[in-house]
């Protein structure tokens, strides 16, 4: 019975070696980690924050292609383009509403407008603006920065980018 025993804690202690130390030949520790983890197809633009912070103008009026949320202002209606800024409609007449102007702010995806005063998130930042009333030029009057993560940081295919305080993300590049 001794005997027994003996051959099977020996035989039990063999299995256990085996498991450890891959006596099949075919062992998984093949030294440091060779895993090839998945890449974007995009690389991030960068740019330069003194150079983000005067991208903010009024342009002529542009043609909607990827709109986001809508703003009523009295008879303005204020139509996010993703990311890119604002259509600023005149909808005095809803039968014929006049595309009157694109406000450019960069990585933009809402706006509040308090008496005279619009407020708009520029990718990171926050900003306070007036425009004139003629819808000819605008004034940035206060800059929050740093306040929001910014939503340009993800590619499109998922991937996440981190930038420094004097560089920011505002779009992506398929590479080749």
């Amino acid at each position: 019975m001794k005997q027994k025993l003996f051959k099977l804690f020996i035989f039990s202690i063999a299995l256990i070696l085996m498991g450890c130390f891959g006596f099949n030949g075919n062992d998984d520790d093949d030294g440091p980690n060779t895993i090839d983890l998945p890449q974007s197809a995009y690389s991030p633009v960068f740019m330069d924050r003194e150079e983000f912070e005067t991208t903010t103008e009024l342009l002529p009026p542009q043609t909607i292609v990827n709109s986001g949320k809508i703003y009523v202002k009295d008879a303005f209606l204020f139509i996010n383009e993703v990311r890119e800024g604002f259509h600023i409609i005149n909808n005095a007449n809803p039968e014929n509403p006049q595309n009157i102007a694109f406000l450019k702010v960069i990585g933009s995806s809402d706006i509040s407008i308090k008496n005279n005063s619009l407020y708009v998130d520029n990718a990171i930042d926050l900003i306070a603006l007036r425009i004139n009333d003629t819808y000819d030029s605008v004034e940035i009057t206060k800059r929050i920065t740093d306040i929001f993560p910014n939503p340009m940081a993800y590619s499109p295919d998922g991937f996440y980018e981190t930038s420094s305080s004097d560089q920011i993300i505002v779009g992506w590049e398929l590479n080749e």
